[in-house]
């Protein structure tokens, strides 16, 4: 698997320099880093040119130590290797002859002002996103009270009204009708694509920026999935679930089982909060605490007697 980045994209959103272009896109095929100190004294064995190569402090002093004629001996073998791009850490300024054989071999070279620690970090994040596993799925991601709740139904059904209200209830919305899921590890990560992140479509008023409607609290560019509810027209002969002492059901995707529930919509009845409720009932199981399981069914039919 393989991303395509543009240089002039990788930098803005990372905060990265640009010192030397080199090839219009970058192409990623490892979300590693690779620290090319033992590279600029010669040494090649088990080096993964596929890496980017991340210079700190200590690689950049020893390579101001080395004349004119050995840094550009080490430094065009080194770029001839065929690496995505070079990022130079802690705001520090390549030697001259680093970047001309960048140039030569047309390799992307980037200055970051954080540590190396937190630019690997960044990196590694950033390229991992771009080489996941990702779908774009038809939904309602919003942070209900901690928890990721990705809500799913028919167009029409009022999803986006429900994620207005509990927006206005302090909730956060992340994606609205479109939602970008990727996977990273055994956890799926949601966002909105980039063209409708924070704005919603609402019937009858249009297009709104929730941000500058609500505040940037009421957003959130991206968002672990906890749990999916799935939004269906309330049907008197389906059965749904009563306690919560019952098996929830899963639903996968990207090949992670995730809980899902089925919420039934009918006029009068306020989804919003019982998807509220749903989320705080969830992160209550989590904890360890199922009132299913402290509820007993016959005390209901003894309330009759």
């Amino acid at each position: 698997m393989e991303a395509i980045i543009r240089v002039d994209a990788l930098a803005q959103q990372l905060g990265f320099e640009v010192l030397e272009q080199g090839k219009e896109s970058i192409c990623f095929k490892s979300s590693e880093i690779g620290r090319p100190g033992l590279q600029f004294t010669g040494y090649y064995a088990h080096f993964d040119p596929r890496r980017v190569q991340l210079i700190g402090n200590a690689e950049m002093n020893y390579l101001y130590s080395l004349s004119h004629d050995e840094l550009l001996e080490r430094m065009s073998r080194f770029m001839g290797m065929d690496i995505p791009c070079v990022v130079c850490a802690r705001g520090s300024m390549p030697p001259a002859e680093m970047l001309t054989c960048a140039k030569e071999h047309q390799v992307p070279v980037f200055r970051s002002f954080l540590s190396t620690d937190q630019a690997g970090h960044a990196i590694c994040n950033y390229v991992a996103r771009r080489l996941s596993r990702h779908i774009l799925t038809h939904g309602v991601l919003m942070d209900v009270f901690g928890v990721g709740l990705l809500l799913r139904g028919e167009s029409g059904m009022g999803k986006s009204e429900i994620a207005l209200e509990m927006i206005r209830a302090g909730q956060r919305l992340v994606a609205d009708d479109v939602v970008e899921v990727s996977r990273i590890g055994d956890s799926l990560i949601g966002r909105a694509p980039e063209q409708i992140r924070y704005f919603m479509e609402v019937r009858g008023i249009g297009i709104v920026d929730v941000r500058y409607l609500f505040g940037v609290g009421a957003v959130l560019p991206e968002k672990e999935i906890d749990l999916v509810v799935d939004m269906q027209y309330y049907e008197p002969q389906q059965k749904y679930l009563r306690t919560s002492g019952d098996e929830m059901r899963t639903v996968e995707i990207l090949g992670v089982q995730l809980p899902n529930t089925v919420i039934p919509v009918s006029p009068g009845r306020n989804v919003a909060v019982v998807l509220e409720v749903v989320a705080r009932n969830f992160r209550l199981k989590r904890l360890g605490y199922d009132p299913g399981a402290q509820f007993d069914p016959s005390a209901l039919l003894g309330a009759y007697d």
